[in-house]
């Protein structure tokens, strides 16, 4: 395990998940068993119902697995409780969104280290000042989300992700709000932040554009890994899909 741990920044081991019980109990999850290396881009996709959530929500702590283990380097999650967890969220998962949940009342500034405020920690004034120049927004440090184009909103919101140097990056949907071109700016952010970073990024999402910006692509399909692409690009995306039905 120690092997494991050093190469992946997240591991899934036997991960089944279960909600209810009876016959109306739901597998969501099928004993996954995956590890995401660190500085990777990861994609998951598959059709509707497929367990893309609830993988996500399993490997962020914030669904407890009926059986199999998630470990964050070589941290059980299972092993923890609540208050550790959210110790653990805050401080070692950045979280980006489809809706950007910014507050409206704070600046881009403020919004962006509302996380580091939460947990009682000061910001690094150079890593900052590096991540939003990264990001783009540094001209908009004083400015209201109301004042940001839905990009640049969404930009915040990976600075905000960052700012507490996350071992990994979960993204769920994070380009499903945008228009193409603007889609494709976030999306080369972020293989930007894994290339010059070695940031891991974990991104859910159901557009074949969108998971073509990764290192590799997960396929879940009832619950089970349905298989893995690497190098992708739309079409071959789109043509694995199709054989598991959702195209």
């Amino acid at each position: 395990m120690e092997t494991l741990t050093r190469t992946y920044a997240l591991t899934l081991e036997g991960v089944r998940k279960v909600y209810g019980s009876g016959d109306g109990a739901v597998t969501a999850l099928d004993g996954v068993s995956v590890g995401l290396a660190r500085g990777s881009f990861t994609a998951v996709m598959g059709p509707s119902g497929s367990g893309k959530s609830t993988f996500l929500h399993c490997a962020a702590g914030l669904d407890r697995p009926t059986a199999g283990r998630v470990l964050l380097g070589d941290t059980d999650l299972g092993g923890l409780g609540e208050t550790k967890l959210t110790e653990l969220r805050r401080g070692r998962i950045g979280f980006v969104f489809q809706a950007y949940n910014l507050l409206p009342a704070l600046t881009v500034r403020q919004n962006i280290t509302l996380p580091l405020r939460l947990a009682g920690r000061k910001a690094d004034q150079r890593w900052l000042s590096e991540i939003v120049e990264r990001v783009g927004i540094a001209s908009r440090l004083d400015h209201r989300p109301s004042e940001l184009s839905g990009g640049q909103q969404q930009r915040v919101a990976i600075a905000r992700a960052l700012v507490g140097r996350p071992e990994v990056l979960l993204a769920d949907e994070p380009t499903g709000a945008l228009d193409s071109r603007t889609a494709r700016q976030v999306l080369e952010l972020l293989r930007t932040l894994v290339d010059s970073l070695g940031q891991t990024v974990l991104m859910v999402t159901h557009d074949p554009v969108a998971a073509s910006a990764a290192h590799s692509v997960l396929f879940l399909a009832d619950g089970r890994l349905a298989g893995t692409l690497s190098h992708p690009t739309p079409d071959r995306v789109a043509a694995h899909m199709t054989r598991l039905g959702e195209w």
